[in-house]
């Protein structure tokens, strides 16, 4: 079973409440002077530290996106900066291509990129080729540039690059 944002955050509000009810019991212990206020000291912590984690979990998906048509990539280049990198196999269509930069874009994206003087997030996709053996060579085939604090940016870019897929395809079928 897979808890939505929405059940994290019904059950931070009870974890609330309970530390709530924490809270005031360890005030009487104190006050009437019981043996185990301290306890009740530590309960009331520990359980702020549990609500404060299932508030967190209720402000961001647990889910990863998923776009149907998309491929299997790898991250290999993100600093959490404007740009990131990610790797797909040799043999992707210009159309795949399409579709797994839009899951990499949505399962990159985070408001708390820091910014590098420009405003756009910058996804390259790039595959390896052996132009002849012991020799390897990235091969850029497109890009996907958002802006870095809006999610569904309306002005959003997707590049492929026909002349790196042409010779991308002298590799693969020579």
């Amino acid at each position: 079973m897979v808890l939505t944002t929405v059940e994290f955050g019904q059950i931070a509000q009870g974890m609330g409440l309970f530390v709530l009810a924490c809270a005031i019991l360890t005030g009487i212990a104190f006050v009437r002077n019981w043996g185990w206020r301290f306890r009740m000291v530590g309960v009331t912590l520990f359980s702020v530290v549990l609500t404060a984690g299932l508030f967190a979990l209720s402000l961001t998906p647990l889910t990863k996106e998923v776009v149907a048509g998309a491929v299997p990539y790898k991250t290999v280049y993100d600093r959490f900066g404007t740009e990131a990198v990610i790797a797909v196999a040799p043999t992707i269509s210009p159309e795949e291509l399409a579709l797994t930069l839009e899951q990499a874009a949505a399962r990159l994206f985070s408001t708390g990129r820091i910014n590098n003087g420009t405003d756009k997030f910058t996804i390259r996709a790039r595959t390896i080729v052996h132009p002849r053996p012991g020799v390897s060579e990235p091969l850029y085939l497109g890009y996907w540039q958002q802006s870095l604090r809006l999610r569904t940016d309306p002005d959003r870019v997707l590049n492929i690059n026909q002349t790196n897929f042409n010779r991308l395809q002298s590799f693969v079928n020579p």
